[in-house]
């Protein structure tokens, strides 16, 4: 399978990069406009073919493309691989715009081609195994930044919406009422705090982008027990007041620890056989409604 990797910069050096060229199964292209960048990476990874246009990496044939480029640009970007029958993984949010995004995921549909977004929190194994703890009564997940207050669209669709997929995706059902509030000065977010719930979980989903440390926390809380995950790195579990900590392997990467190599290969499998990844497009553009909803509640803080 030929895969283009289109933009080079520093989340896909550092997270996708060192996964994906690591598969013999699959040929890569890589595509950015960064001559300097594309010659040092394809030299570094011994990529045969590299291209500066996503135009002459639809003409290599490729059958599956990741999008890491700005988000202002990944409409057209989506929209042009698509229409070329190619399947597509971007990083969040597919775009600043709900309406365009909304879009963007009919397309996919229409065209029957996989659109699948970089929500890789769902596959950080601390995270996706406090499923096996049953059904959560409470879920609080906390993801600071130390000053770096953001305007509405950034703070929410390039970072906190991390933080709603992943309650969304814990709390299994659909979040039927969502609160808002926050600190809002000279146009800039500071803090969010947003509560989510259904019949059976309530979230409360929390960043501070004004504190003292860069760090995030998830508390997960169902009948007679209570998980507490760490920067996605250790757990401590209680059950019935008895204490477990529980921790990764030495050898188990970062990049498996956080959830990238499992969801990367959860989009090339996918790609290879012609199925829908887990999460769906639909899934993924529920997440997007609600920070939409969230972004429009702001106005009135």
């Amino acid at each position: 399978m030929k895969i283009g990797i289109i933009g080079l910069g520093n989340i896909c050096e550092k997270a996708y990069l060192p996964v994906i060229t690591a598969k013999e199964e699959v040929e890569l292209v890589f595509c950015t406009r960064n001559k300097e960048k594309l010659d040092s990476l394809s030299k570094k990874y011994r990529i045969n073919e590299s291209v500066s246009s996503v135009d002459d990496l639809i003409n290599m044939n490729i059958d599956a493309a990741f999008v890491h480029t700005a988000t202002e640009s990944h409409v057209e970007i989506i929209e042009k691989l698509l229409n070329n029958n190619i399947h597509v993984y971007v990083d969040k949010p597919i775009s600043y715009n709900y309406e365009e995004s909304l879009r963007i995921c009919k397309l996919a549909k229409d065209v029957n081609k996989i659109l699948m977004v970089g929500f890789n929190r769902r596959f950080a194994p601390m995270y996706s195994d406090l499923k096996n703890y049953g059904t959560p009564s409470v879920i609080k997940l906390e993801k600071n930044r130390v000053n770096s207050p953001k305007s509405p669209e950034v703070f929410v669709l390039d970072d906190f919406i991390h933080v709603i997929d992943t309650l969304r995706f814990l709390m299994d059902d659909d979040i039927e009422n969502i609160i808002v509030n926050g600190l809002k000065k000279n146009e800039l977010i500071y803090n969010l705090v947003v509560t989510m719930t259904n019949k059976n979980t309530t979230c409360i989903a929390m960043m501070n982008r004004d504190g003292g440390a860069n760090e995030e926390e998830l508390e997960y809380t169902s009948c007679g027990k209570k998980v507490i995950v760490r920067n996605l790195m250790n757990s401590k579990i209680l059950i019935n007041n008895m204490e477990e900590n529980k921790t990764f392997k030495d050898w188990d990467s970062i990049l498996y620890r956080r959830g990238f190599e499992s969801i990367i290969n959860e989009f090339i499998n996918a790609a290879r056989l012609g199925i829908q990844p887990n999460p769906t497009i639909e899934d993924a553009i529920k997440t997007h409604k609600i920070c939409d909803e969230i972004l429009n509640e702001i106005d009135n803080i």
